[in-house]
């Protein structure tokens, strides 16, 4: 295939008008069709990169704060929130699953933009949420208790979905026994084509809004720092990528690098990686450096950008070859087609990237993530932020839970029923097989406990250090 019919665009067109969804996330979409169509896969083969030796490092960044009120006048937040904490067995927004007590993500953020809010003495920053549509309604509900974070307008805008495809011919496919299996979320990459159809772009920009900051609504890390807001101010820079150096446990996760033919910086995912190039894909050394997914952008540059796009971002393309019923593999063949929002890094000729310690990289993929969340190893600080204990020296223990026993949230709960043990004099913790948690557990250094038999076995309260005990 060339490109596709006539027939094909106007069913998709059809479709996702059918739908309600905004003519950005059309014209988006179509132009992610026809790279298909065209052959295109995505793929960042290793001999069109170059490495990157060095970035400018956020501790070493000047602090000069002297007029950090006015650029917070000119700041929105954004959170990527389109999330359910489906591998954990939720069906919510993961947003909402608590994290200290019974405070969720959501209210640590609501009290972080609230704390900000407190050095203007206004409603800025500005601060929205990207809901899906599977998130939207719990999170602007949960919201509600923080009324004052409105500011006369909804708290969020919308993700779009998009038509899986059919495999062959590209056409939306129909599924009639599930149509809801008919659709899926385009990537975070969306927020582009979203901010734009829901006009609050435009709106941000009317009201002198200039800098966005993005990060995921369950990377509790990621919050306003105003050393990296007054050096995307001073670099006159469009695009600023927060990025963490790389160690043998990132080598799945997308890389920084810098196109070999125009020099510009790009983010490579895994899924654009040609299998030749595994091995240098998986070097930490070469490619040091790997996305946050916290992103610092300028607006009017954006929406300039946009312009000279017809209303999208020439995005990289990330195709998964999926069925339409991910639970049945006999089900028809289909593409996802998808965005990343970091890629966007290759769109802007001023484009930079800070390295940044990995207190600021604290996602929440498991419950293994989520123990050390709700441990001793992180504290809530003054401005609500949660952050490692510093007698963990800035490195987060390594908890790796069975997810036999561990991975729902149901289950995880009725093994640690008096809260999480003790990890901050811990390096590692890894737990096999059924193991109940008495309170008052200490583990130092690297602790290990294994029950082989299915019966449920107990560890008592008391300190556990450099052991590996079997049960």
């Amino acid at each position: 295939m060339t490109a596709p019919s006539i027939l094909v665009e106007r069913r998709i067109t059809e479709k996702m008008h059918a739908a309600g969804l905004p003519e950005p996330a059309v014209t988006a979409f179509l132009s992610a069709v026809r790279k298909v169509a065209a052959g295109e896969r995505g793929w960042l083969p290793e001999d069109s990169l170059a490495a990157i030796d060095s970035l400018p490092k956020l501790e070493y960044l000047p602090h000069d704060h002297a007029a950090d009120t006015d650029l917070l006048k000119q700041l929105v937040v954004v959170k990527l929130n389109g999330g359910l904490g489906t591998s954990m067995g939720l069906d919510a927004a993961k947003s909402l699953l608590p994290v200290r007590g019974r405070d969720t993500f959501l209210d640590l953020i609501a009290r972080q933009v609230l704390h900000l809010r407190a050095r203007t003495g206004g409603t800025e920053p500005a601060f929205y949420l990207m809901n899906s549509f599977s998130t939207r309604r719990d999170t602007l509900e949960y919201l509600r208790r923080y009324w004052i974070l409105n500011d006369g307008e909804a708290l969020d805008f919308l993700q779009n979905m998009v038509p899986k495809l059919a495999a062959r011919s590209l056409e939306p496919v129909s599924w009639p026994q599930e149509p809801e299996l008919e659709w899926c979320p385009p990537g975070h990459g969306d927020m582009y084509p979203a901010l734009l159809g829901s006009g609050l772009l435009d709106r941000l920009i009317e009201r002198g809004v200039k800098f966005m900051f993005v990060s995921n609504a369950d990377n509790l890390g990621a919050t306003v720092d105003l050393d990296l807001l007054r050096y995307f101010a001073d670099e006159d820079l469009s695009f600023l990528m927060e990025v963490a150096e790389r160690t043998a446990m990132d080598t799945k996760g997308g890389h920084l690098a810098r196109r070999v033919n125009d020099g510009r910086l790009l983010l490579r995912e895994l899924a654009q990686c040609p299998k030749e190039d595994l091995e240098a894909f998986q070097d930490v050394r070469r490619h040091r450096f790997f996305n946050t997914n916290s992103l610092w952008i300028r607006l009017d540059r954006l929406r300039g950008e946009l312009d000279r796009h017809g209303g999208a971002l020439p995005l990289p393309l990330i195709a998964n070859a999926k069925t339409v019923d991910p639970r049945d593999p006999t089900s028809p063949r289909v593409l996802q087609l998808e965005t990343a929002v970091g890629s966007a890094i290759e769109s802007f000729e001023f484009s930079g990237a800070v390295v940044v310690p990995r207190t600021r990289f604290s996602p929440v993929k498991n419950t293994s993530d989520l123990l050390v969340l709700r441990s001793d190893a992180c504290r809530v600080t003054d401005d609500h932020r949660l952050v490692l204990d510093d007698r963990c020296l800035g490195q987060p223990p390594l908890v790796d839970l069975d997810p036999r026993h561990y991975q729902l949230l149901t289950q995880f709960d009725q093994f640690f029923p008096d809260g999480p043990p003790s990890l901050v004099e811990c390096r590692s913790l890894s737990v096999r097989g059924p193991i109940r948690f008495d309170a008052h557990v200490v583990c130092q250094g690297r602790v290990a406990f294994t029950n082989r038999s299915s019966r449920t076995k107990t560890i008592p309260g008391g300190v556990y250090r450099e052991q590996t005990l079997q049960l």
